[in-house]
């Protein structure tokens, strides 16, 4: 059975608590598959195309095959992760010249995002660049939901209720 979901996880620890959330959200439906972008090495954005032969171009070519992209990160200094960033960024290397027709496969696939902090406030903007990049690339924004991790161990019971709706909302989840 295909996956159709991915989630692209971009935390400085890949086993914390974000990845805690994952874990959970794999629980409701074990055909979601996680790339963590620890495990790749991609720079940063430049004009001058500087890191294209870094793994970005490969991993973005195989997170295209599925119809949503979740991304789940920490919040850091109030926004997403450095690693998230930097992927985000790095989408402008497929919106020109001869790796345009990448970007144009980002039309009409779906993108939602899970965030983890150290409680539950969130705040105002988080979400924005996220959505903004969404319409900019004609992909459907379907939502957010914020996480924590009580102590470092324990995911709080309205934290899972939120996770099962938030997993609801996805539309290409195998039933």
């Amino acid at each position: 059975m295909k996956n159709k979901t991915v989630v692209i996880l971009g935390s400085s620890r890949s086993n914390g608590n974000t990845r805690k959330i994952i874990n959970y959200l794999n629980t409701l439906d074990t055909h979601i598959d996680i790339v963590d972008l620890n495990d790749y090495n991609i720079g940063y954005y430049d004009y001058e195309f500087k890191n294209c032969n870094d793994d970005f171009f490969e991993l973005f070519k195989s997170i295209l095959t599925y119809d949503t992209l979740i991304f789940s990160t920490p919040i850091y200094w109030y926004t997403m992760s450095a690693q998230v960033k930097t992927f985000l960024d790095r989408i402008s290397d497929v919106l020109k010249g001869e790796k345009k027709e990448f970007g144009r496969q980002l039309r009409g696939k779906h993108l939602a995002v899970i965030s983890c902090g150290s409680d539950d406030e969130i705040f105002d903007g988080f979400t924005m660049p996220f959505i903004e990049s969404a319409r900019y690339l004609g992909m459907n924004y379907i939502g957010h939901v914020h996480t924590w991790v009580e102590n470092d161990m324990s995911i709080p019971k309205k934290i899972k209720q939120d996770i099962k709706a938030f997993y609801n909302l996805i539309p290409s989840k195998i039933i």
